[in-house]
């Protein structure tokens, strides 16, 4: 305990370790379906599927890929955004034995190619749309077969007579895809595959066998495949559900509009909503009206989100004529959570809203705050989940810090990864002694709740000085006017770098560079103030909606590196 001191906040409900069930993450599926089998797993854009149907189809799938090869431990791609096709063909890949490598569908075909050369992916699953990319890319790789869907497949009369008319004013394309040869349609394979029973693999391995491929952001360098075993994502979704504690097994209703190829969409919505019987409301993207008019028809009692989503949501014109009241719990991850953000959220829906962290290599999650009765942190990540465990180590020495003491945040649990694929040493530098090094700077307190300050990458050295992003951004966010802000360090000759920050105003406001600096002079050391101000109509972002800092700082790079070639 005098190593755990957040161990004495836990509510009686979260046990403080779990029991895990030694089994794959498929297996909720199988067990879902025949407790839930007529209960409705899935909702898309008006069309329903219960469990039953979901099994059935990724059972049917699953033999599908094994007749075209697939076996134990060969992995298979899925590029799709949200909807039905996307949780058959995730399933379906565990049910053959195979291991997903999840893939964002905007990748250009340079990402996608390095990813599945990497990989080495023998199939992937993707959209009809996307197909034209996906051929191209294929001799660069172990690709041989590609399964493709439509978004029409899983519509209802008549958006499905309907969307493909949409689709071509939009892309301008109709593409036309033969069932044959190397190329299948999902569809054709849903409706002529028969549903046999997947038998268990006798070689099962809980703690070793891999379910999954999550490829990192690539923020920093090339991405690299993160390999999570099927106990890893067992465990994080456990934790989950200690965590929502009052959450009702089989009644939820969670709104998935994370990516499922973005780990946190892929755990705390699919997984998660699989394991405990819940029905997902999926989008495939996210837009503001149509995601608030979802909420008001479906009543979401769950909605994990990033906080862009959030501010989003937040900063529509017409928020106040939706009923959001449905909305129970949420938690918010992928990046800091502003304070203005959560107090505003939890006003209009009377939910609750917390900041929680992790990263792809723990599944994702390790901390959050206690969503409901206990005490709640703002600007705190939170306390570590139910087996996990964390600790603050000293750049300098690498011992363990007090409390109060700034250093790299490390955590040790089971939902940490067996390494990086194929790359041994990459490995090596951030796992050590069991501790996956996390490359966050942070703190503890005397209580036991984590502090992130930064990433050890993304600290600015301006003047000798060490300046956190994070501190300046709460700052501006704090200014009524702004809708979104991000803090970088860029090259400064006489400083080394300086701080600038890039902008994005809520609509109709009138704020100048002088307003903003006479606004951060009042709350923030002179060092730590913004020296340029940039603004911007919107700012770079994962699909996941992680504002991405580095891709401001090498366009600042290339535009020194031109001005130098033209001076």
């Amino acid at each position: 305990m005098e190593n755990k001191p957040w161990l004495s906040h836990y509510p009686e409900e979260i046990p403080k370790t779990l029991q895990l069930e030694e089994k794959p993450v498929h297996a909720y599926l199988t067990k879902a379906a025949e407790i839930y089998s007529d209960k409705i797993a899935i909702h898309f854009m008006g069309k329903e599927l219960t469990y039953k149907e979901v099994y059935e189809s990724s059972v049917k799938l699953a033999s599908y890929l094994r007749t075209l090869g697939i076996k134990k431990g060969d992995k298979v791609a899925i590029m799709l955004p949200n909807g039905p096709q996307s949780v058959i063909s995730y399933f379906g890949v565990l049910y053959a034995g195979g291991v997903v490598v999840q893939t964002n569908p905007l990748y250009t075909e340079r990402e996608l190619a390095y990813q599945m050369e990497d990989s080495e992916a023998k199939a992937i699953i993707t959209l009809d749309i996307l197909f034209p990319r996906v051929t191209k890319i294929m001799g660069k790789t172990s690709i041989n077969d590609i399964i493709v869907t439509a978004v029409k497949d899983y519509l209802p009369f008549p958006k499905n007579i309907v969307y493909p008319f949409i689709q071509k004013k939009q892309t301008g394309m109709v593409v036309k895809i033969e069932h044959s040869g190397h190329q299948h349609l999902l569809k054709r394979i849903i409706a002529e595959t028969p549903a046999e029973d997947p038998q268990a693999d006798p070689e099962f391995d809980f703690e070793n066998d891999l379910a999954l491929l999550q490829y990192t952001g690539g923020t920093t360098g090339f991405p690299k495949g993160v390999m999570l075993t099927h106990k890893n994502l067992v465990a994080n979704a456990t934790m989950c559900d200690a965590w929502i504690y009052k959450a009702k097994k089989g009644e939820e209703v969670v709104l998935g509009l994370l990516p499922f190829f973005h780990v946190y969409g892929m755990t705390a919505v699919l997984i998660l909503s699989i394991m405990q019987g819940y029905k997902m409301v999926l989008l495939p993207k996210f837009d503001a009206e149509t995601t608030l008019k979802t909420i008001q028809k479906q009543r979401p009692t769950l909605f994990p989100g990033a906080p862009t989503i959030y501010i989003g949501l937040l900063n529509h014109p017409d928020i106040k004529k939706y009923d959001l009241s449905s909305i129970d719990s949420c938690i918010s991850g992928s990046a800091p959570l502003p304070i203005d953000v959560q107090e505003r959220f939890e006003e209009v829906t009377g939910g609750k809203l917390v900041e929680g962290y992790g990263l792809t290599e723990s599944s994702p999650v390790t901390h959050a705050n206690f969503v409901w009765d206990k005490k709640r942190v703002k600007g705190s990540i939170g306390v570590p989940w139910p087996d996990t465990d964390s600790a603050i180590f000293s750049l300098e020495t690498g011992e363990i810090l007090p409390p109060g003491e700034i250093g790299e945040i490390a955590v040790k649990g089971p939902q940490v990864m067996k390494g990086y694929w194929n790359r041994p040493e990459e490995t090596e530098q951030v796992l050590k002694n069991g501790w996956l090094f996390t490359g966050d700077l942070g703190y503890m307190d005397e209580e036991g709740y984590f502090y992130v300050v930064d990433r050890k990458k993304d600290m600015i050295i301006a003047g000798g000085y060490n300046i956190y992003p994070r501190e300046v951004e709460e700052v501006l966010y704090e200014h009524p006017d702004i809708q979104e802000a991000v803090v970088a360090g860029i090259p400064d000759p006489y400083r080394g770098e300086t701080v600038k920050a890039y902008i994005v105003l809520k609509e109709n406001a009138n704020v100048t560079e002088s307003d903003l600096n006479a606004f951060t002079r009042k709350h923030l050391a002179a060092y730590k103030i913004p020296r340029i101000y940039e603004f911007r109509k919107e700012l770079p972002k994962t699909a996941v909606g992680k504002i991405l800092r580095r891709t401001l700082i090498d366009e600042e790079r290339k535009k020194q590196q031109d001005q130098e070639e033209i001076g």
